[in-house]
């Protein structure tokens, strides 16, 4: 399989993915806002093949969601668009450069700020145009509702995204789809990490269980 295919194939395999997770895995969180796991996707393919795999993932699977499934249109589309972006490809940005442990910990931190911030002024912008809400009305919404949402999801994201890229780039290069190219981590370091990033899935989940009144 050429370079070409094989790019093609993997950005379709993404979609797939993505698309599947974000039609069946979305879960309330607060009001309207709901939280699924897809970009978590996106942003392993940006890991793993560069911050412009996960640009072209998330244009697709956010058209394809207008056509399909959602019901806020094109301004509804590009908010999803710019929302996977801003974690995404700042994340798997800074880990091109530094491609260590460090690395994809600093970038999936810088992620979460750039997202966070990125959707606090998108809300405030795009958010009533097209929910139909007055400015004043999401004005009173951003702290209680859309800062914790963002956070949660972009520290959640962030979390399960460092969980699964041992194992995905592991058995990726065992079937010698990538090649090896970072260098070894030390396994203690790596095992606090991932303790780090279980306990904070945990707090998440019980959040979202508490918010929505289940605990």
């Amino acid at each position: 399989m050429n370079s070409k295919t094989k790019k093609i194939t993997t950005i379709g395999m993404l979609c797939a993915i993505t698309y599947v997770i974000m039609a069946v895995g979305r879960i309330p969180v607060v009001l309207f806002l709901k939280y699924d796991p897809s970009d978590v996707i996106v942003t392993l393919g940006g890991l793993i093949w560069g911050p412009m795999t996960s640009c072209i993932v998330s244009v697709i699977v956010a058209t394809i969601e207008m056509i399909t499934v959602s019901d806020t249109g094109i301004l509804g589309c590009i908010m999803n668009i710019v929302q996977t972006v801003s974690f995404a490809c700042t994340a798997s940005a800074i880990y091109k450069k530094k491609r260590t442990i460090s690395g994809a910990v600093i970038g999936l931190f810088v992620g979460c700020v750039t997202t966070v911030s990125v959707m606090m002024l998108w809300n405030y912008l795009i958010t009533p145009l097209y929910m139909g809400y007055p400015r004043e009305a999401v004005v009173e919404l951003l702290l209680p509702a859309f800062l914790p949402f963002n956070l949660l999801k972009s520290v959640l994201n962030a979390a399960i995204t460092f969980l699964l890229y041992k194992p995905v780039i592991t058995a990726l290069r065992k079937s010698g789809y990538v090649a090896v190219s970072e260098k070894e981590n030390s396994k203690q370091k790596r095992n606090g990490l991932i303790l780090l990033a279980v306990m904070i899935i945990i707090t998440c989940v019980l959040i979202i269980l508490s918010m929505n009144g289940i605990i």
